[in-house]
């Protein structure tokens, strides 16, 4: 089974390790883990200055920030695993990366803002949720 994980380095990224290291079935010797991590785009009107360089640079410490206590943790459970990162909006990029990945499990933690925070910041869970064909485990 091919079960992705989309990470972002909070609190409820360590609680959805924890619960998939406490639960067997999801760590079967046969599963495949891949991690996704999207880091927000830097605005257009900032990015232009800043030399292509620097922000190349940015985005791949961001995305090393995220993953690299992940998957010292996925090394340490010995998990078969395997991670991408992308630069964009992380309800849509992830979705669209997830649609590639074609997995048998998404999981994901959880904020738990409530409908008017999410109305208002948008969710990330919950445009996975709308825009994907794949299971979704919530964890919170």
């Amino acid at each position: 089974m091919k079960i992705v994980l989309a990470v972002d380095g909070s609190p409820y990224t360590k609680r959805m390790l924890a619960y998939i290291a406490a639960h067997d079935e999801l760590v079967a010797a046969d599963n495949e883990f891949v991690a996704l991590n999207v880091t927000p785009e830097v605005p257009p009107h900032a990015a232009r200055h800043l030399p292509r360089d620097v922000l190349q640079q940015y985005y791949v410490d961001e995305g090393e920030k995220v993953l690299k206590p992940v998957r010292e943790f996925a090394q340490m459970q010995g998990w078969p695993w395997r991670e991408r990162h992308a630069v964009g909006r992380p309800g849509e990029t992830l979705a669209e990366i997830v649609a590639a990945e074609k997995p048998d499990l998404l999981v994901m933690g959880s904020h738990g803002h409530g409908s008017f925070t999410s109305a208002l910041l948008g969710s990330v869970a919950a445009r996975l949720l709308s825009q994907t064909q794949v299971p979704v485990l919530l964890i919170r």
